[in-house]
């Protein structure tokens, strides 16, 4: 078993300082096996429901009977599939001295996030949690987690050929089955269509009316699907930064599928051979290595911004933490050079600093303010914001 450190030492956090811990993300990624860790380390009384158990829907058929005696941790799993107990939990948080914290676990939803925010305003905080990182996994085995992505089976497979076979049949499942239980009636067939066209856009700025006419649709059509995909967290919509410059600036944001192997498995791209063959290799590094930059940083989704122009200056991540200001470029070469795109960005954005991520083995300076950093010293020259 990987040991998600990070992920562990932030909920120990979080639940001291919340009475309602909520653990967010896509199907399959390592939600309960992440909340069976934690438990069984904090080594306090808990108790767990998972509401896949027809035993343990049952005993929670009057929740507020069986969880208002219970003292320490209640863990309950899938908890998008009762959503009125947010109710219930109100109830018995607000209780003085509240004897309780709780860790709910449930692949995001819109009615999902919308009812909790809504019933347990000022007591919940989600955790979101994403597949595995560099800092999980070892920096010698970069390329099969950037080949395989990060949900927890896919990575651990024996072979390539088992890890896409996983893929295509968590692909399939997630639009016939989970998704609807999202409260997402869309036909699968139509979703997965868009899933794939969607993943030969990766990396690339959204143009509604464009995908549109390709998918035989109406713009808002197209929005609506993106927005579905990007509520259950397969999708990233990264938005753009708008600066007060002269310069017409992008006003729409980049996509990216959020799971390098899910990309890979809608391109059908089994090997690494496959992969460095495909025109979209450039886009899927970026993607990944993007995913992982932000990890490291441990920035937040409205942190996290890219910047471009319509006169072809741009920048594929901008973080903005305080005042400061930082810039990223991911280029898949060996020999990065500085670009004047990268000054105007440096100029225009007022960066603190730039780093380009590139695929060599070494960290050096490349002008003032300007670094390349080797993408196998991720963990060692990228340090987390203060």
């Amino acid at each position: 078993m990987i040991e998600r450190r990070q992920e562990i030492d932030a909920l120990h956090g979080l639940l001291k300082r919340h009475p309602v811990v909520g653990i967010i993300g896509a199907r399959q990624v390592g939600k309960t096996t992440l909340a069976r860790f934690f438990v069984k380390e904090a080594r306090q009384k808990s108790s767990y429901f998972d509401l896949e158990s027809p035993e343990d829907i049952a005993r929670l058929a009057d929740p507020m009977l069986v969880l208002k005696d219970l003292t320490g941790l209640v863990v309950i799993d899938e908890v998008q599939r009762l959503p009125d107990l947010f109710q219930v939990l109100r109830v018995l948080v607000d209780r003085p001295r509240s004897p309780l914290r709780f860790l709910v676990l449930g692949s995001a939803s819109p009615n999902l996030l919308r009812q909790s925010s809504e019933t347990l305003a000022g007591r919940i905080v989600y955790h979101q949690l994403n597949g595995f990182a560099f800092d999980e996994i070892g920096a010698e085995k970069q390329k099969r987690l950037w080949l395989r992505g990060g949900f927890p089976r896919a990575y651990l497979a024996r072979t390539n050929s088992q890890s896409h076979e996983w893929l295509r049949g968590f692909i399939r499942t997630f639009l016939e089955r989970d998704l609807p239980q999202l409260g997402i009636t869309i036909r699968s067939t139509t979703l997965q269509r868009f899933w794939t066209m969607l993943a030969h856009y990766h990396g690339q700025i959204w143009n509604s009316s464009e995908f549109g006419r390709s998918f035989g649709v109406a713009d808002t059509t197209v929005r609506n699907y993106l927005d579905l995909l990007t509520s259950a967290l397969v999708i990233r919509q990264l938005q753009p930064w708008h600066e007060n410059i002269s310069k017409r600036q992008v006003k729409a944001p980049k996509i990216y599928i959020t799971a390098s192997g899910v990309l890979h498995t809608l391109l059908n791209l089994r090997s690494m051979a496959d992969l460095e063959g495909h025109p979209k290799v450039g886009a899927s590094w970026e993607g990944f290595l993007l995913q992982q930059v932000i990890r490291r940083l441990q920035a937040f989704p409205e942190e996290c911004y890219f910047w471009a122009t319509h006169g072809g200056a741009e920048l594929d991540l901008f973080v903005l933490r305080g005042r400061r200001r930082y810039g990223f470029e991911f280029k898949r070469t060996t020999s990065p050079r500085v670009t004047p795109s990268m000054r105007s960005a440096l100029s225009d954005l007022k960066l603190n600093r730039l780093d380009v991520i590139h695929a060599g083995e070494n960290t050096f300076p490349l002008s003032e303010k300007i670094r390349a950093v080797s993408w196998q010293r991720l963990l060692v020259d990228v340090q987390p914001l203060k």
